[in-house]
């Protein structure tokens, strides 16, 4: 739905949960360079917001993957998110580690999931899909059949698309890249000139560097 993604966009550049910085860079923790980074913990301390996004990702739960017998969260990102949605929609939860924890019983899976349940994961942010993708990997690994992912913001990435494909996982997301973008120029965050420096960066982000968009 448009208006959920546009309306979702805005209320995260309101509480700079997201920042944009076209001619500059920030570092994610994948290494690439980036010209914005995303805070989406940042929502959690709005109440209201919070509120929102919860509703709003489990109706994308129940429009495309109503069958679901559980939900999974990506850790840590995700952990507050998909547990608040499995709360909302009642069905059993769990979050799952990308690597396993160094004490203990070494566990992925942190929680109680059954062979043959179908599992929707839940994630913050879709990027390289590298995390969703273990996640979905460890949870088919553990017997569970995934229908697929959920997340706030999908950077639409064309490799992402291309392994979700590969893996034959289907994946939503309330908001997109395209969105963001479009909102950050309707309320002025960024202007025209900017949008040929994000997409520069957006076409090949794995070889982007902050000397690429000098602003001349």
């Amino acid at each position: 739905m448009e208006h959920v993604a546009r309306l979702l966009a805005g209320k995260l550049l309101k509480i700079s949960a997201i920042n944009l910085q076209p001619y500059n860079s920030f570092i994610w923790a994948n290494g690439w360079n980036a010209p914005m980074y995303t805070d989406m913990r940042k929502t959690l301390s709005y109440p209201p917001l919070r509120t929102f996004i919860k509703i709003q990702l489990a109706r994308l739960i129940m429009e495309h993957f109503g069958e679901a017998d559980a939900v999974a969260g990506v850790a840590t990102g995700a952990i507050a998110y998909s547990a608040m949605v499995a709360d909302e929609l009642g069905l059993p939860y769990a979050y799952v580690r990308t690597t396993p924890k160094d004490h203990g019983l070494e566990n992925l899976i942190e929680g109680s999931l059954k062979p043959g349940d179908k599992v929707v994961v839940v994630n913050d942010l879709i990027t390289n899909a590298s995390r969703s993708l273990l996640v979905a990997q460890t949870l088919r690994d553990a017997g569970c059949e995934v229908l697929g992912i959920v997340a706030m913001l999908d950077f639409e990435f064309e490799s992402a698309a291309e392994r979700f494909d590969e893996m034959g996982i289907p994946f939503k997301a309330l908001s997109t890249y395209g969105d963001l973008l479009a909102v950050a120029l309707s309320q002025k965050v960024i202007v025209p000139a900017d949008v040929a420096a994000f997409n520069e960066w957006h076409d090949d982000p794995e070889a982007w560097t902050p000397g690429d968009n000098d602003n001349e």
